[in-house]
């Protein structure tokens, strides 16, 4: 099986078992910090693409994942963080990863929000080394190893 095809497989079985668990963590540290995760993987570029905007947000809001979460609310969040990233990337970046890292106490809403991470980062079937990287990043704020998830 193909690199490729393997990571679909992954974030399929992802997605299957992670709605139960977002479910579990119905918050608004958790709804944000998801959006945070998806906005800093859009970004991981240090640009975000209109195109790639749009992508994620249809995304946002078809995820079954996520829909758990008011899709106005939760999209209304995205377009913030994005907002945040382009006006400036250094900062906006750090005030995302604050907000992801509100979750470092709680492992298994942490480890959640790497997920939607990956499964977004996979989404466009080219999981870039930027995505990889913001992902490995997000991994160390949230005291995740990166190895967990074949980042490494």
């Amino acid at each position: 099986m193909s690199f490729w095809n393997n990571l679909k497989t992954k974030a399929q079985e992802m997605s299957d078992g992670l709605k139960t668990k977002v479910s579990q963590f119905k918050s608004n540290d958790f709804a944000n910090a998801s959006m945070a995760v998806c906005a800093l993987i859009a970004a991981a570029d240090g640009t975000i693409d209109p195109s790639e905007r749009r992508k994620t947000a249809a995304f946002i809001g078809s995820s079954d994942v996520l829909s758990v979460f008011p899709v106005a609310d939760i999209k209304a969040k995205f377009d913030e963080y994005c907002n945040k990233v382009e006006a400036d990337f250094d900062f906006g970046k750090v005030d995302l990863l604050q907000v992801v890292g509100k979750l470092a106490k709680k492992p298994e809403q942490a480890r959640a929000v790497i997920q939607i991470g990956i499964i977004i980062g996979g989404a466009d079937g080219d999981f870039s080394n930027t995505e990889k990287t913001a992902l490995k990043e997000i991994c160390r704020t949230l005291n995740i190893p990166p190895s967990e998830y074949d980042l490494a």
